[in-house]
């Protein structure tokens, strides 16, 4: 078992971990804690009480956080030449079509997203391997198959996300970075919590958000009251 640095034993001990902390004494004792040399990114993990395998229960969507996520998203909009313009203008940092299909076959995914058009989608059903694992594949359902391509481009770098659960039925997401204000990390947090909240499917029965945790980058987590929530 890896030996805690002084730092991580004093961030340890200000956690009571017999309490169940409201979201906003979660966030700020998150900030207080996060002593990392970089911006360490701040994130959440929800269980929820669903069975993912069964359709009926997946839970997954987009959520547009209010003060975004902190980081340069850098987006890859697989296009037709019509569209390339319009992606450019939105901000998107590679742009193109057949050039980078040949990149990505080659292992390249050096990007965070990738926005393409629903007539393209055809020609990224073969890369399934590559990106599927990555989840770099679009998808319509998170608004990155589309052909408003310049939205989406745009609506990607202002911070919004996509989330799925995972097979444990948990889900992941950053929410900001340790020098957010206390009131973003805040707004963010609650946007994704009641985001996922409005998304309960109608087979989940029993107790939906069983636990809530809040850390940051080599941080102890935080368990936040999803009674608060």
């Amino acid at each position: 078992m890896a030996r805690l640095t002084k730092k991580q034993k004093e961030a340890v001990a200000k956690i009571d971990k017999s309490k169940f902390y409201s979201l906003s004494e979660a966030s700020a004792l998150i900030k207080e804690i996060s002593n990392a040399k970089f911006d360490a990114s701040v994130d959440i993990a929800i269980r929820l009480g669903v069975d993912p395998k069964k359709a009926n229960q997946m839970v997954r969507g987009v959520v547009s956080l209010p003060h975004g996520t902190g980081k340069d998203i850098k987006v890859l909009a697989l296009v037709t030449p019509d569209k390339e313009q319009e992606a450019k203008d939105a901000g998107a940092d590679f742009v193109g079509l057949n050039e980078y299909l040949d990149k990505i076959k080659g292992g390249w995914t050096d990007v965070d997203v990738i926005i393409t058009m629903p007539s393209v989608m055809g020609k990224l059903g073969p890369l399934g391997r590559v990106l599927g694992p990555r989840g770099l594949m679009p998808n319509p359902k998170t608004g990155t198959v589309t052909m408003e391509v310049g939205k989406a481009v745009s609506d990607v770098k202002k911070g919004k996300i996509d989330f799925k659960v995972d097979k444990f039925g948990i889900i992941h997401a950053a929410i900001g970075k340790a020098s957010f204000d206390l009131a973003k990390l805040i707004d963010n947090a609650n946007e994704l919590l009641t985001t996922i909240v409005k998304l309960k499917p109608a087979a989940s029965k029993g107790t939906y958000m069983e636990s809530v945790f809040m850390s940051s980058t080599m941080s102890p987590s935080v368990r936040i009251d999803e009674k608060s929530i």
